[in-house]
């Protein structure tokens, strides 16, 4: 029971003030004339003014409320460094000790423990402990709040979260005061990489701690790409050191860099660094000759203008060399064509060269024919669009370029219409894969997309006709002629696609992704194998034009375990796996022929990135709210319970504050001066004042 004085006052405190203005102005006035009541005047007064503030007598059943403290556990991988676990665990079970012995003495302690583990939002954000501190402490009234005991190794990352608490925070630090530790971090790595040229990535040794005595002033790390033999690097404890590594191909590059491991280390988790390069293409050169002018002539054109990767050159033949209309040269308008330029001295800085409705009239010679076969076996690439003119005399095919096309005209040319259709070599090809699904089919199976109205017959000695037209004859062929590739499309009616004859189709879609496959875009590869990362999963697709591929797959994990993972089909052409919760580091696959990797999470979390244990972080913390900080070395401190106001710290003890909290379970109001009982005496006193001032 809590008895106190409460005011309910008749009028607002401003006229009361006023009230008692007049009150005193009045009484002084008396005094100064000499009134002889002028006291019993001020009395009624003072009852007056005290009857409009409404005193109450205030009577208050409380209920006590119990302390809360909170117990924060560091769980994080870091604590599982040298012997902190175990004294962490000594320290978690003796001051949970204490808590109960305070409760059964009567203390009034609810010390609640709260753990924080390893952050499972997969983004690297380290040990989150005061965060966990302030969202327990939200969940409890502050003024119940008698403090917080944090048991860790110091190593937190979320320093500035806990801006205020109400209480005193202790922390007690596990580990060594003097630990050593080896440390790789980038200070610059780029994302991107052209393909065919070097980034460099800067780097940086840092030894952490105490040096051991045999080591020197510099290391050596180790340099491996997608998985390749490593190469040395010599680097300088807490300089930076830069590192070139080539873009080869297209699609992610894997750089793995690792520093030697000493015994003396705390751990070897941050000794290594695995990024990803993305390599591009720098502009992609395409080179497209129109043979003639036609209704579908800029198809191509168009296609490949809107990709903002190429550079395009086109020519369109107007007027051949063998054209004579007596017009002279001086007074045409046409430009040369610049053959010996474009096919001879600068063949070799195209990455596509495109012949639509091209016949051979002169206008390149046979050594500009072969230079181009020459370039595609070194690595370059055509595409052959063919009219009716690739089955007469002047067909490409009758050329020397003829050597690398995929299949010979028959001398046949179908006029007529025709639905053209992906062969089932070409549903598992990822240049037409999924066309016809995605056009959507008929009743009859047939794809929603209109018909051809010319087909080249032609004999296909090689590649894969992955698109069939008239009878099921070849219409699109993909070749590999050396280093280089090939692709003949026989028929120049694609572009009825694009302007929609009977409702159009995917010519765009079935254009750009040859015109892709003939420059080597990795995703588009028919024969290939992929790994990437989600998270903590990897997916495994395993691409292939065979319709039994291997079954498995072989993975070495990051540990150097080997594993076995079964493959699953997930379409045509398509196989896939997942490997669920995989350990953090550099994976490797192989199917026997063809390899890739995947790098799990960071190789090096943020919880290494110091992992000597410090009580530099938590000191800030311990000194404004009143609390300590010390080290489970020197023994685990006795958890006491002080009265507020007094020092929470000992030499050998902890305290939290006794806050004295309730709950008003009741409240009983009784009035001191009634109205009534201040009306009398206020009336008594006016008329003992008057007869004294009136004898």
């Amino acid at each position: 029971m809590q008895t106190t004085i409460a005011f309910d006052p008749l009028l607002p405190w401003p006229l009361i003030a006023l009230a008692a203005g007049l009150a005193v102005f009045s009484v002084g006035a008396a005094m100064w004339r000499g009134l002889a009541g002028w006291w019993l005047r001020a009395l009624a007064l003072g009852v007056l003014i005290a009857a409009l503030t409404g005193p109450q007598l205030k009577r208050e059943e409380r209920e006590g409320l119990g302390n809360v403290g909170f117990l924060v556990v560091d769980r994080s991988e870091s604590t599982t460094l040298e012997d902190r676990g175990d004294q962490i665990a000594a320290a978690v079970a003796r001051l949970t000790s204490d808590a109960e012995a305070l409760a059964e003495r009567g203390g009034g302690l609810d010390l609640r423990v709260v753990e924080v583990g390893p952050d499972g939002t997969g983004r690297n954000r380290g040990t989150r402990l005061l965060s966990a501190l302030d969202e327990a402490a939200a969940r409890v009234s502050a003024d119940r709040i008698a403090g917080a005991v944090l048991v860790t190794d110091g190593q937190v990352h979320d320093e500035g979260r806990l801006d205020a608490f109400p209480a005193p925070v202790h922390a007690l630090i596990a580990g060594g005061r003097d630990g050593f530790d080896l440390r790789l971090e980038l200070t610059n790595g780029p994302a991107f990489g052209i393909v065919g040229e070097s980034v460099t990535f800067r780097l940086r040794a840092v030894a952490l701690g105490e040096r051991p005595a045999g080591l020197g002033s510099a290391v050596t790390a180790q340099v491996s790409v997608d998985g390749g033999p490593a190469r040395p690097l010599r680097m300088m404890l807490g300089e930076e050191t830069e590192v070139e590594i080539a873009i080869e191909h297209g699609g992610p590059t894997v750089v793995d860099i690792q520093l030697p491991v000493l015994t003396e280390e705390l751990t070897d988790r941050n000794n290594r660094l695995i990024a990803t390069v993305s390599g591009v293409r720098d502009r992609l050169r395409v080179l497209l000759v129109s043979g003639e002018p036609h209704p579908g002539g800029r198809t191509w054109r168009d296609l490949l203008k809107s990709d903002p990767t190429v550079d395009l050159i086109h020519f369109t033949i107007l007027r051949p060399p063998a054209k004579q209309d007596g017009t002279p040269v001086s007074e045409l308008s046409l430009i040369a064509f610049p053959t010996r330029e474009l096919f001879l001295e600068k063949i070799s800085n195209f990455d596509l060269i495109v012949f639509d409705r091209y016949r051979w009239r002169g206008v390149l010679a046979s050594a500009y024919l072969a230079n181009i076969a020459r370039y595609v076996r070194e690595g370059g690439a055509v595409m052959v669009s063919s009219g009716a003119a690739f089955s007469g005399p002047q067909s490409l095919a009758r050329t020397p370029l003829g050597e690398v096309l995929p299949a010979d005209p028959t001398m046949e040319v179908f006029e007529r219409p025709f639905l053209p259709r992906v062969s089932a070599l070409g549903q598992r090809h990822p240049v037409t894969a999924g066309l016809e699904a995605a056009a959507g089919l008929a009743e009859d199976g047939d794809p929603r997309w209109g018909r051809w109205l010319r087909h080249v017959d032609v004999a296909q000695s090689r590649g894969d006709a992955v698109m069939e037209g008239v009878e099921g004859r070849p219409l699109l062929i993909l070749d590999r002629v050396g280093e280089g590739r090939v692709a003949l499309l026989a028929s120049d009616h694609a572009w009825l696609w694009s302007r929609g004859y009977e409702g159009g189709g995917p010519q765009a879609d079935l254009l750009r992704r040859t015109a892709h496959w003939l420059m080597r875009e990795p995703e588009l590869e028919e024969e290939a194998l992929f790994a990437r990362t989600e998270g903590t999963r990897i997916l495994i697709e395993r691409r292939t034009l065979a319709e039994t591929p291997p079954e498995t797959v072989q993975a070495v994990t990051p540990s150097g375990a080997p594993a076995e993972i079964t493959l699953r089909p997930a379409g045509p052409g398509r196989w896939r796996a997942a490997v669920e919760d995989a350990e953090e580091g550099l994976w490797r696959f192989t199917d026997g022929t063809r390899r890739a990797v995947a790098a799990v999470g960071p190789p090096s979390p943020k919880e290494y990135e110091m992992p000597l244990a410090t009580d530099a972080l938590l000191e800030p913390l311990a000194e404004a709210t009143g609390g300590s900080v010390r080290w489970l070395a020197d023994g685990v401190p006795e958890l006491r319970l002080v009265a507020e106001g007094r020092r929470a710290q000992g030499r050998s003890w902890v305290g939290m504050t006794d806050r004295d909290a309730y709950r008003v379970s009741g409240v009983r109001l009784s009035p001191l001066l009634p109205v009534w009982l201040a009306a009398l005496m206020t009336g008594l006193l006016f008329l003992g004042a008057w007869r004294r001032e009136g004898r």
